[in-house]
């Protein structure tokens, strides 16, 4: 059962491939209705949650942090106060089989240097910007559903997310389809910020290992443990693309590379530390983040029809193209 408002960055599209199957149903609604969540709690028969509603755009976050504030934190809360009245509903197997997974981000840990230091489930939570902030306040609301109120719930914070059918505000989508488009690629500063980068399958198989593996009530990073500076992602995207489709004119697609005033609060660097997840749940990332990011190019450039009408439309933040980190 997939529960999604449809903002501005979904796209049914993405679901063709699943839409019509029989095992799989879409709902139109709003995490912060908690009415509607319940009704829906108790129609399908829940026993998961897997929790990855969020307004996740850090630059729109500094534009406008009212809206991270209802989705993330109302948002959760409302989830959480349905998912807690059904809960309480169920009988004592069903009971104990529910589990409420949330899923964030590792930027509740805020800025690392750049070295040393890294990102374990004991760094205490420090958000820099006003998404980081939601998230962290996020967490919270479910670990004290869990502490006071007994709720099973996991936690998961994973690193830079990238792959196919991500909306083309993010770094890696922003990159291949303005290289693609011989249009300016927005870099923050000189580009040193360092991300640890996670191939969105491989994050899709820690989150079903979290809910069939995981401890109620224990929180898992899941990262990718590829670190790479902005600058180096911007460069082998340009490479790549150079060898698998390159410009008309014969130029290097890094020549499109143009540094921008860096963002406001820029964390410097994100890390994060897997092994509980590695130990605990036999996960652990298959793809290289350069294996990774050629699966995703080929994916853009073999699927204009899924991109194309996302790039003709004009979204907010598009004044410099700027991507998330």
């Amino acid at each position: 059962m997939n529960v999604d408002k449809l903002t501005y960055a979904a796209n049914l599209a993405s679901l063709r491939e699943i839409e019509g199957r029989s095992n799989y149903a879409f709902i139109r609604a709003d995490i912060c209705d908690e009415r509607r969540m319940f009704d829906v709690f108790t129609t399908y028969d829940v026993d998961t949650v897997i929790h990855l509603a969020a307004e996740s755009h850090v630059d729109r976050s500094i534009d406008d942090p009212a809206a991270f504030v209802e989705t993330n934190v109302v948002g959760t809360f409302r989830l959480l106060n349905a998912a807690l009245a059904y809960w309480r509903r169920l009988d004592r197997v069903s009971r104990a089989r529910f589990r409420f997974l949330h899923v964030s981000t590792d930027e509740v840990f805020g800025d690392l240097s750049f070295d040393s230091g890294i990102f374990t489930e004991e760094t205490p939570y420090a958000p820099s910007s006003p998404y980081s902030a939601s998230k962290a306040a996020s967490d919270h609301f479910v670990r004290a559903w869990h502490h006071t109120y007994g709720l099973p719930v996991i936690l998961t914070n994973c690193s830079n997310n990238y792959g196919p059918r991500q909306f083309p505000e993010k770094l890696i989508p922003l990159v291949i389809l303005n290289a693609l488009e011989e249009k300016p690629i927005p870099v923050y500063g000189c580009g040193a910020n360092v991300r640890d980068w996670l191939y969105v399958d491989d994050h899709a198989r820690a989150l079903e290992l979290a809910v069939l593996e995981g401890r109620i009530g224990e929180s898992y990073n899941i990262g990718g443990r590829a670190e790479r500076t902005n600058l180096y992602v911007v460069e082998t995207i340009c490479a790549m693309l150079d060898s698998k489709w390159p410009r008309r004119d014969g130029v290097l697609h890094a020549d499109l590379i143009t540094f921008v005033t860096d963002r406001p609060g820029h964390d410097r660097r994100y890390a994060i530390e897997p092994s509980k997840a590695e130990c605990e749940l036999g996960w652990w990332a298959k793809e290289t983040f350069e294996s990774g990011l050629e699966k995703t190019i080929d994916w853009y450039l073999e699927n204009t029809w899924w991109w194309q009408p996302i790039r003709a439309q004009r979204y907010v933040g598009e004044r410099l193209g700027l991507a998330k980190r």
